[in-house]
């Protein structure tokens, strides 16, 4: 697939024009114009609108349209604040001219007032009239009021533009101008905000294009009086509408920086030319063991509304998720903007008459640095777009193919079917060699295909519990012949093998702990809680529980402890045969990364821990390039961008995996975001269609006790043999069917086609408590001129054919009469596309 031929020539457009505004400003060499603030007190309809008339579209008086200016309507008052002492103030007002004043606007009066004092009117003034001009002596006022009044019973649009205001300093500033993009980066240096002396600082910058698909520019801005440089690294995507960009700070003076803090790695302002009236942010919740993981959530952004989002324990995606969508029906366009940093960040997002402003970074900033150190932030995307919703995450998704996720082979990943033994052995606790040769036997015996044996927690040294992690060596009062034995079993069947670890949490009594402690962060000790009160189960985490010691972690910031996991894994991998390296995160850093920070260092810990750890994968991915890795934390939650330009999430949540309803409404989430993910086949030794399609993905897990002989073989060789025939669709453009939902009372259905190939896959659920038994599902991306042919695969010799517009227009018509039940359903296009 080419994945960027559905990218158009104004989206790109808007991409470089984003970039060159936020580059400009980073490069300016002269303050920032000073503003006024523009508060509108009342309307009579809709929202006030800034550099557009109140119905979105160019501000216009008797025929002339104008740039700047304020859209409102009558009747309203807007309270305009100054900088500083104003001399005059000069403007046009008048009805805004477009069809529907021009037919049915009353004529309006316009009037601006100081200290409740009017001292200019307009008079009544008709829309086919030009428009009233004004020339108003402030005599050093500092807030002004413009007003607008109708007669009763009658509304209408109304323009304030041209409007300027000449200082007592004789500078002039422009009312109603849109406000810019400033720098994309922000911070504060000794209490001075980078907004008030960036442009002081010496400029340096360089431009290069490694690739035909990409362009980097760096902007280096030098602090000539402690020696602070910022450096700020932008990608800019030339087959992609797709800006991303990273800071680094570095010192380069002699002495330790006063104080940087409160860094925002993001800092974008989106105007209401862009955004329109009626902006929608999108935003799912991260996964934390519960139902409502991954759900989609939808907040209209409305002026003054605001709102933040944060993970829990500086993990990224635990119960926040770092990817947004902002969509503006009113102008058919959007962005997506992303927060990359697999650690505690936060991002904010504030709407007002003007748009949209988004703020993001590491939560937490508040650090000297020292000669010669150097630091660097979270990296941030945009995507912009045009189009609908499902449109802008398929341009999301075949970025991510194009230029993120790994390639091990230099390929994307393939889908693979993996199995285990973990539901019948404590994951790998209770597990021995022969056990596992065992289970590979049966299902080779069996012809059962797996692409992976999958050997979980528990292999090492653990006392009989697998979360005593911090002996990073194999059993071998259990595994004698290490787990070579059964990668070179496994291998011989075709088989490769995929191993756990847990590098970063130590608990006592381990190598780790008794040999280096000194490479190992303790926490600060939990709150006291109030005396009589009891924390809620949920606010307890399991390494906090009673019966367990405290657990550390392994400071991935200090260069010998890194060094050491990097050799160590690397000869663990080569020594036992290891084709998967699946890495668990079972604990929150946060409150390490903190209890080691001091005053005048906060969030110094987090940063170079969070560096570590992407050296640490990024050196396996060089040294093992055909190897994949596994990002897992507790199930879904260290799911960042940067992890997933590592690692693909096989694992995606540790909440109940027998809740079909749920794991298919995390699916009908994940795939919007994520091309590649697993799920595991559970109930393990449940057959049936309803069960195992549910937990059909890119990677799915079988867990079956292989060992009994009153298992259905013939049922799953039939759906192994199916996952590989869907299993290649779900690299195509994806679409939801119907809403996202996890209640037992609907269906759930979605859509993958492949452009490229005219063909593609439908996966309908119906579930248990359902009334409905039939549904037309109207379909996306087909020819409305075209034939095309469906194939149920519960009844491959039926096949069926609609044209594209029947199917586009009236949909998909689908039958399920069981409660519940799954379908799918593959199709081809018969006839070409005309040209």
């Amino acid at each position: 697939m080419n994945h960027s031929d559905i990218v158009t020539q104004s989206e790109r457009a808007d991409a470089a024009q984003w970039f060159t505004a936020a580059a400009d400003a980073l490069r300016a060499q002269s303050p920032p114009a000073p503003q006024a603030r523009v508060e509108c007190l009342r309307q009579s309809f809709a929202d006030l609108v800034i550099g557009q008339s109140v119905i979105r579209q160019p501000l216009k008086l008797h025929g002339q349209t104008y740039d700047t200016g304020l859209g409102t309507a009558a009747e309203s008052a807007i309270r305009i604040t100054l900088p500083r002492p104003g001399r005059r103030l000069t403007g046009l007002a008048g009805v805004d001219d477009h069809d529907y004043a021009r037919q049915f606007a009353p004529p309006l009066t316009f009037a601006v007032e100081i200290n409740q004092r009017e001292i200019w009117n307009s008079g009544p003034q008709p829309v086919d009239q030009p428009p009233a001009q004004f020339d108003i002596d402030l005599a050093a006022a500092t807030e002004f009021f413009l007003t607008v009044n109708r007669p009763p019973m009658a509304d209408a649009p109304a323009n304030w533009v041209d409007l300027r205001v000449e200082l007592d300093d004789r500078s002039t500033i422009t009312i109603g101008q849109p406000p810019r993009q400033g720098p994309p980066v922000a911070f504060t240096l000794d209490q001075t905000p980078s907004s008030q002396c960036l442009h002081t600082w010496a400029l340096d910058q360089q431009t290069e294009s490694p690739t035909d698909h990409l362009t980097l520019h760096r902007i280096t801005r030098t602090d000539p009086r402690t020696g602070l440089q910022l450096i700020v690294e932008f990608k800019q995507y030339t087959d992609f509408p797709v800006i991303e960009w990273i800071a680094h700070f570095k010192n380069t003076g002699d002495q330790n920086t006063p104080i940087l803090c409160d860094i925002q790695s993001m800092d974008v302002r989106l105007t209401t030319a862009t955004l329109g009236q009626n902006a929608i942010l999108h935003h799912h919740t991260g996964d934390h063991r519960a139902s409502d993981g991954y759900e989609p959530h939808q907040l209209t952004l409305t002026p003054g509304v605001s709102q933040s989002f944060a993970p829990v324990g500086g993990r990224p995606t635990n119960k926040a998720w770092p990817y947004y969508n902002i969509q503006c029906p009113d102008t058919n366009r959007g962005v997506i903007a992303v927060v990359a940093w697999p650690g505690q960040w936060a991002s904010h997002f504030t709407a007002d008459d003007a748009g949209l402003r988004i703020t993001a970074g590491q939560q937490q900033t508040h650090l000297t640095l020292h000669p010669g150190e150097r630091i660097r932030t979270p990296i941030s995307v945009l995507l912009f777009y045009r189009g609908d919703h499902p449109r802008s995450q398929n341009l999301w998704r075949r970025w991510m193919m194009a230029h993120n996720m790994p390639r091990p082979a230099r390929r994307l990943p393939q889908p693979f079917i993996a199995a285990a033994s973990s539901a019948w052995f404590d994951e790998m606790t209770n597990a021995a060699e022969s056990d596992q040769l065992q289970f590979i036997d049966r299902y080779v015996d069996q012809k059962i295909p797996i692409d992976y044996w999958w050997m979980d927690a528990g292999w090492y040294p653990c006392r009989g519990k697998w979360n005593n992690t911090g002996t990073w060596q194999v059993d071998t009062e259990r595994f004698p012949r290490g787990l070579r034995a059964i990668s070179d079993h496994a291998r011989a069947a075709n088989i490769k093998t995929l191993v756990w670890f847990e590098p970063e949490r130590v608990a006592p009594d381990t190598w780790l702990d008794q040999q280096k402690p000194h490479w190992l962060l303790n926490s600060a000790p939990p709150p006291t809680p109030d005396p009589g009160s009891t924390p809620e189960p949920a606010d307890v985490p399991w390494w906090r529980s009673p019966d367990i010691p405290e657990h550390r972690l392994l400071d991935l910031g200090n260069d010998q402890a890194l060094q050491w996991l990097i050799d160590h894994t690397d000869q663990l991998i080569r020594a036992q045969g290891i084709d998967l390296y699946r890495q668990d995160f079972n604990i929150d850093p946060l409150p390490y990364w903190q209890a080691n920070d001091s005053p005048d260092r906060r969030g110094i810990t987090e940063i170079r821990y969070v560096q570590g750890y992407l050296m640490f994968w990024q050196t396996l991915r060089d040294r093992f390039p055909d190897m994949l890795i596994d990002s897992c934390a507790s199930g879904g939650r260290r799911n960042d961008l940067e992890t997933m330009r590592l690692a693909v999430p096989l694992h995606k949540t540790d909440y109940n995996y027998a809740d079909l309803k749920t794991k298919q409404a995390f699916h009908h989430s994940l795939f919007h975001w994520i091309p590649f993910f697993g799920a595991p086949a559970i109930p393990p030794n449940q057959f049936d269609a309803y069960s195992l399609r549910s937990a059909y993905a890119p990677m799915t897990a079988l867990a079956a006790d292989v060992r009994r002989d009153d298992l259905d073989f013939a049922a799953l060789r039939r759906f192994t043999a199916e996952w590989r025939r869907i299993a290649p669709y779900y690299y195509g453009d994806y679409y939801p069917l119907l809403p996202f939902d996890r209640t037992d009372h609907t269906w759930l259905a979605w859509q993958f086609h492949r452009p490229d190939s005219a063909d593609g896959l439908i996966q309908a659920f119906r579930r248990a408590d359902s009334p409905f038994d039939s549904a037309h599902l109207p379909l996306h991306a087909l020819d409305p001129l075209a034939a095309y042919q469906f194939t149920n695969l519960d009844t491959p010799d039926q096949p069926t054919q609609h044209t594209g517009h029947d199917l586009i227009d009236q949909g998909l018509p689908l039958q399920m009469h069981q409660q519940p039940q799954a379908v799918i359903l593959i199709y081809q296009q018969q006839t070409p596309t005309p040209h």
